[in-house]
Parts: structure tokens; C-alpha cells; sequence
């Protein structure tokens, strides 16, 4: 997939600042503006910072592949966001996802976890397919343990980040707008004991399937399969209560219980 945008600039192998600088840049417009497409991207912002600082430390087997990751994988949801303000397009969940920002009836939870559900489900594993794809037959089993590691460890640090997003992104926002997340209960719970444990794998396997598929025709349905699957999940969490409370279980659990 050939990106429309670049959000950033990469100098030297290194994602200058420029990058969280556009984050801040819009949460400042979007708070003045009461655009609730801010939880997300305030949650998002504040990953990314810890992404980097975890670059910078050499916390990963290959710095560069997971600076890559990070890089690659803001502008997918940057050209989302370009592609739904300019023609109301986009992938359907970031359809779902962006529309949904402008529902008062949504909660502040509920707003970060389709902001997740629709980056990690569905835009990281179209990054994965990019950036594994023309490596993957030339790596030695040893270098595909030590992609799926890094893989794991970026799992880790969005997790370590929960707590400081629950303090200075939701708890502010809830109060702000007068919003009790009842139906999803608190974002630390659904984000380590749902999101993060369950999709981790879905996610890696659905990668490795699409890099399975050859170019062409089968290559774009497969990756619009991953869309409909994001936004089957979507629909969970914005449907009734007991579609949301079985939004973060795994896809195996999910099709057994024919949700999707």
C-alpha cells in the first residue's frame, strides 16, 4: 500500500519530534474546538512518547525495525483522519470511528477503545503486512522470533502506559464532559485484562495470513477482510451491553460465539 501523507519526517533513521509535535498540535485544536476525536489521539500521544523514549534506551533486538513500526504505523491513522476530513472516506471503521466521535450518547470510553480497536485491528495489522512482507521469506527462524518479540515488547509498553492514561486522559475528560462509563467499567481493566492480552495474537496472525497472500486482487480483499473485521468489532462495543462486554475477547471466542 502506497500511503498518501506522510504526517512527519524521518532525519537520519531517527522520527524527529515533528511527529509528536502534529499530536499535540491537533489535541490543542480539537480541545478549543470540543472535538471529542481528541481522547483518542491525547491516548495515542502519550504512547507514542513512551514508544520513542523505549527506541531511545535500545529496549528492542532492532531499533530501527520497531522506530520503523511506529513511524509507519501514526501514518495510517493520519491518513485516515486526512481521508474522513476531506471526503468522509476512509476505511469503514475509521468511518465508524470518526462518526462516532460525534455522538454525545458515546462514552469517554467508549471513544478511546474504537480510537484502539480501530488502529491496533485493523491498522496495525496492515503495517505488520507492509513491513514484514518483503523480509519474511529471507529471515532465518531466529530473526522471526526476534520480530515477534519486539512485536511483544511494543504490547508491553502500550500496557506500562494505561495508568497515566486513565489519570490525565479519561478521568479528565469524564469529568469534563459529565460522562460515567457504566457499560465499559474503568480503561485500565478493558485495556490489560481485554485489549492488550486477546488482540495481541489475533493481530500477529492475521499479519502473517495477509503475508501469506500473494499481491494483487486476493491481497486487497484479504486486507479489506481485516476492515470488516474491525468494524464487526466496532459494532460490539457501540451495540448493547453485552456486546460490549465481549468487545475485547479474541477473535476465536468471538466467532464462536458467531458475533463475527
Amino acid at each position: 500500500m502506497t500511503l498518501l501523507c506522510k504526517a512527519f519526517v524521518r532525519q537520519k533513521g531517527t522520527i524527529v519530534p515533528a511527529l509528536i509535535e502534529h499530536m499535540a498540535s491537533r489535541i490543542s485544536q480539537w480541545e478549543r474546538e470540543g472535538d471529542r476525536r481528541t481522547i483518542f489521539l491525547a491516548c495515542y500521544q502519550r504512547m507514542t512518547e513512551h514508544m520513542l523514549a523505549s527506541v531511545a534506551r535500545n529496549e528492542f533486538h532492532d531499533s530501527v525495525w520497531v522506530e520503523r513500526l511506529i513511524g509507519d504505523f501514526a501514518d495510517y491513522y493520519f491518513v485516515a483522519l486526512s481521508r474522513w476530513e476531506e471526503e468522509r472516506a476512509g476505511p469503514a471503521v475509521w468511518q465508524h470511528t470518526f462518526s462516532g466521535a460525534m455522538r454525545p450518547d458515546v462514552t469517554v470510553v467508549q471513544h478511546l477503545l474504537l480510537g484502539i480497536n480501530a488502529h491496533i485491528n485493523y491498522d496495525l495489522v496492515l503495517v505488520l503486512d507492509d513491513l514484514l512482507r518483503p523480509e519474511w521469506s529471507n529471515l532465518s527462524d531466529r530473526e522471526r522470533s526476534e520480530r515477534c518479540a519486539d512485536y511483544d515488547a511494543v504490547n508491553r509498553v502500550i500496557a506500562q502506559t494505561i495508568d497515566r492514561v486513565q489519570d490525565e486522559v479519561v478521568a479528565p475528560y469524564a469529568r469534563a464532559m459529565r460522562m460515567l462509563d457504566v457499560v465499559c467499567g474503568p480503561l485500565d481493566e478493558w485495556c490489560t485484562a481485554h485489549l492488550i492480552r486477546n488482540w495481541r495474537s489475533d493481530v500477529w496472525q492475521l499479519a502473517i495470513q495477509l503475508i501469506a497472500v500473494a499481491d494483487g486482487k486476493e491481497r486487497a480483499d484479504s486486507r479489506q477482510r481485516v476492515d470488516q473485521l474491525a468494524l464487526a468489532r466496532a459494532r460490539l462495543l457501540s451495540g448493547d451491553a453485552l456486546g460490549a462486554r465481549v468487545f475485547g475477547y479474541p477473535l476465536r471466542w468471538l466467532n464462536r460465539l458467531r458475533l463475527l
